[in-house]
């Protein structure tokens, strides 16, 4: 997956703002890990301004394609108000 490759600087230069554009590709297509690892993203501000809301947003679309733990991560993240 380009986006880890991007983000991790395995294989390819690190670069986030590829990361980012290669993993939504992924996340559009409803790649579950591509969609948890934009709410990590956004959750702690690795390599994009850190946003909860945001995070939650992305928690909830693998909530919603059946990933236990994105629902885990969502139900955390509203719980503290976000």
């Amino acid at each position: 997956m380009f986006g880890v490759y991007y983000e991790s600087g395995t294989s390819l230069r690190q670069d986030r703002s590829k990361a980012l554009e290669w993993l939504k590709k992924a996340a559009k297509q409803n790649f579950l890990p591509a969609q948890g690892y934009i709410g990590y993203m956004y959750e702690y501000g690795d390599g994009v301004r850190q946003n909860k809301t945001t995070a939650k947003e992305w928690y909830g679309k693998v909530c919603d394609n059946g990933d236990q733990i994105g629902c885990d991560l969502y139900k955390k993240l509203n719980q503290q108000g976000y």
